[in-house]
């Protein structure tokens, strides 16, 4: 029987629903906030994974476009791989999780997070670790304790739970705290640049807020849990644990004190290898070297509890060696080499036109973006050989953290009208890759002359906790400190504040006076690592790459969007084709030209100014002849806008053929004259020639042909066209013959296919209207 749940969070209510559907799952809950609805299913395999050393679980997010009235843009109309917001939200879900299940747990365990209904404004993301934990916690799987997360936002001072999307677009800050009964588990944020003391307390007050939902948690699990699975690990024995330590006791300074990533780990390998030889056939391999590596590990957190000396020499403060390079690429629009220790990373820019933004196809209201950041990670940064393919969700979800690192300082649209995308790529990896992005990011994009707000930089901090509270906070953390610490708090900024922060956990919570520590102590080496990328580029460039597209914006009325874009999109193509620059146009009537050659896209905007450009009744244009009709010809004033040149209006004087004035291709002057309703264009020749040039001399009609002087061409100075003695004009009233002259060919004449001449008899003669043209 179903049963709901409700609490009151924020301003909004939270139901969970349980009983009602996905009976044979091992744990279902349905979570509705708002009207976004989510299914949450928890299911466990009855047996462990041989041969592995970690908790296989996953956790799938499946989002379907009907939740959001939607149907899937691709070939098929169907949901194919996850997009990128699912792949951060099942990242999102796994983080506070993973660290609450038993140690040495090795059966598969899968979540099915689906979203059923999304109203695009409450983010189903948080919703889903709720829901989690409380269909693991109902379940039969050894789940600890229930666990809770809420999104924080930070508006005009005030900080507020659980924002909608409208919300976010005037929010300071977007944090998402996952936290057990007890303490911290999971921290994410993207910020506008806001002081430490704000996120902490963003970070205490979501800490409060989910004891409410921890307790509605609890209150489900009570009334409808299921018993749990018992589950004991196979543990090493104090036997086999002082043979492994007598074993490492002479070697351990060895292993742990060599500085190369590449020779420790030589080393270990050696010592594993060494370990099995001589007490393989007295314990089980499995736990051998179980015991071996628990040995390191105490031995690596002793010295730096006790010492305050870290594997490579350092102090808990110490950063490793840094070299920041720019413009090592010569082709790309920006490229930056950020070297930290044994972690470098080199970031490529890349500006395109705002058409080559990315379009989204999820749940999310927001259906584009313009800027993109890639990572990543190929199997030679740390030495190993491995299958190539597509991103793995460790690099979908460092990208992302190093693009809201980076997108709050990039300039807006209307201050820079370009797509940026930038790639990072990892060529050696020893610790905190996605920082070493953030500062290559930085450096990429000033070298390419983008005009950022101000640099930004990360830092990857951790923590070594001791039995008896004894606790050690790390600066610039390498792999192996990653590996044997507690926690992995990755902070970046501006010198002003934070702009992006993640932190995941290996114990069960740490307590907000340590997070305020971290804080503040990487505030201090994010301050050191920007002084010394500013050694290398204080600014961005004035100006853009020389191979980059230069951008231009220009307004026009939406009401000439049609004139630009042409019937079926042809005036548009033909520009493009011309110029060999973008063009996009938006529906408010921002026009967006793009080339690498000024010049081109100085015509494409000449071209595009002509067409939006209303002409003028009065106005005098220099146009080209593009048609001769027998009636008069069309002057192209303006890039796609021609008017007609009446035969009457071609000249000051008599014109009895248009070709006897002017030819395709001609350039003349010519006065708009009339716009009539329709649109159409009325030009003369005419009303600008008078008054510039006296009436032509009369030349006499009986000298001859050629005689007198040189031959002159018809219509030229000393020549007036007119009509032969006698001649009326025709009573149909058309224009260009006279009664008594040369008449215009019958449609109805016979022709000969073959000389194509007229078979009936020749015209009469021409009558003489004046000198003949020569060889006439």
């Amino acid at each position: 029987m179903s049963q709901v749940h409700e609490r009151t969070i924020g301003d909004r209510t939270l139901s969970m629903e349980v009983g009602k559907l996905a009976l044979q799952a091992g744990g279902a809950v349905t979570v509705k906030f708002g009207d976004t609805v989510i299914l949450v299913t928890a299911c466990a395999s009855a047996a462990p994974r041989e041969g592995i050393d970690f908790l296989p679980l996953t956790i799938d997010y499946e989002e379907r476009l009907y939740a959001a009235g939607k149907i899937p843009g691709s070939f098929f109309r169907r949901e194919g791989r996850p997009s990128t917001e699912a792949v951060l939200a099942g990242r999102l879900t796994d983080r506070p999780l993973r660290p609450l299940f038993p140690k040495g747990y090795r059966n598969d365990v899968q979540v099915i997070i689906t979203v059923l209904s999304a109203d695009q404004e409450n983010d189903p993301d948080i919703l889903a670790t709720l829901g989690a934990s409380t269909a693991l916690c109902m379940s039969e799987i050894p789940f600890s304790e229930p666990v809770s997360s809420v999104r924080v936002g930070y508006i005009e001072g005030e900080y507020v739970i659980n924002p909608t999307f409208s919300q976010l677009q005037t929010s300071k800050l977007d944090l998402v705290v996952a936290s057990t009964r007890d303490a911290v588990m999971m921290v994410e944020a993207d910020a506008q640049g806001v002081p430490e003391d704000v996120v902490l307390g963003a970070i205490g007050f979501a800490h409060e807020t989910n004891q409410e939902i921890i307790a509605l948690e609890q209150e489900i699990v009570t009334e409808h849990g299921q018993p749990k699975k018992s589950f004991t690990r196979d543990e090493p024995g104090a036997d086999l644990r002082q043979a492994v330590s007598r074993f490492a006791e002479d070697r351990m300074n060895e292993i742990i004190a060599t500085l190369e990533k590449s020779e420790r780990e030589s080393a270990i390998g050696e010592r594993r290898q060494e370990l099995l030889e001589r007490l393989g056939e007295t314990y089980q391999p499995e736990l051998l070297l179980a015991a071996f590596d628990e040995e390191i590990k105490r031995e690596v957190r002793a010295r730096v509890l006790k010492d305050g000396v870290r594997p490579d020499g350092r102090g808990p403060t110490d950063i490793r060696p840094i070299a920041c390079e720019v413009a090592i690429l010569p082709r790309t629009h920006g490229s930056g080499l950020f070297t930290r220790g044994e972690t470098q990373v080199l970031t490529i820019a890349t500006l395109g036109s705002t058409r080559e933004e990315q379009r989204l196809d999820t749940l999310s209201p927001e259906d584009s973006k313009r800027f993109l950041h890639h990572y990543n990670f190929p199997p030679f940064s740390v030495g190993e050989v491995r299958r190539m393919g597509s991103p793995s969700r460790r690099d979908v979800g460092h990208g992302a953290l190093a693009e809201r690192a980076i997108e709050p300082v990039i300039p807006s649209e209307e201050e820079f009208p370009y797509t940026i995308r930038l790639v990072s790529e990892v060529l050696s990896s020893n610790g905190s890759t996605s920082m070493a992005s953030v500062c290559g990011s930085t450096l990429s994009l000033m070298d390419a002359g983008v005009p950022i707000k101000a640099p930004v930089a990360g830092i990857a901090m951790g923590l070594v906790m001791g039995e008896d509270g004894n606790y050690k906070v790390l600066t610039d953390i390498a792999g192996i400190e990653d590996a044997l610490g507690d926690m992995d708090f990755k902070v970046a900024g501006t010198a002003e504040g934070v702009t992006a922060l993640q932190m995941d956990i290996k114990v069960k919570g740490i307590s907000l006076e340590i997070m305020k520590e971290a804080l503040a102590q990487a505030r201090e080496a994010r301050l050191h690592v920007l002084e010394k990328m500013r050694e290398t580029i204080a600014e961005s460039r004035p100006e853009l790459s020389r191979y980059a597209p230069r951008m231009y914006r220009l307004q026009i009325s939406p009401e000439k969007i049609g004139t630009v874009i042409g019937p079926g999109g042809r005036v548009i193509r033909s520009i493009i084709e011309e110029t060999k620059c973008t063009i996009d146009v938006e529906d408010d009537g921002t026009i967006n030209v793009g080339s690498t050659s000024e010049e081109m896209a100085n015509r494409a905007i000449e071209i595009i100014k002509g067409l939006t450009k209303d002409v003028e009744v009065g106005t005098i244009y220099t146009g080209r002849v593009t048609r001769l009709l027998n009636f008069g010809a069309f002057v192209e004033i303006m890039p796609g806008k021609e008017g007609l040149v009446h035969i009457s209006e071609l000249a000051d004087y008599r014109v009895p053929s248009v070709e006897d004035v002017v030819q395709v291709g001609d350039e003349i002057m010519v006065m708009v004259t009339e716009i009539d309703a329709m649109g159409r264009i009325n030009l003369s020749r005419r009303a600008v020639l008078e008054g510039t040039s006296g009436p032509p001399k009369p030349v006499d009609a009986g000298a001859p042909s050629g005689g007198g002087g040189a031959p002159q061409r018809r219509g030229g100075a000393g020549y007036r066209e007119g009509p032969p003695p006698g001649a009326r004009r025709r009573g149909n009233g058309r224009p260009g013959g006279f009664e008594g002259g040369p008449r215009r060919r019958r449609p109805d004449r016979s022709f000969d296919r073959s000389s194509d001449r007229p078979s009936g008899p020749p015209p009469p003669p021409r009558p003489p209207y004046g000198p003949r043209r020569p060889g006439r």
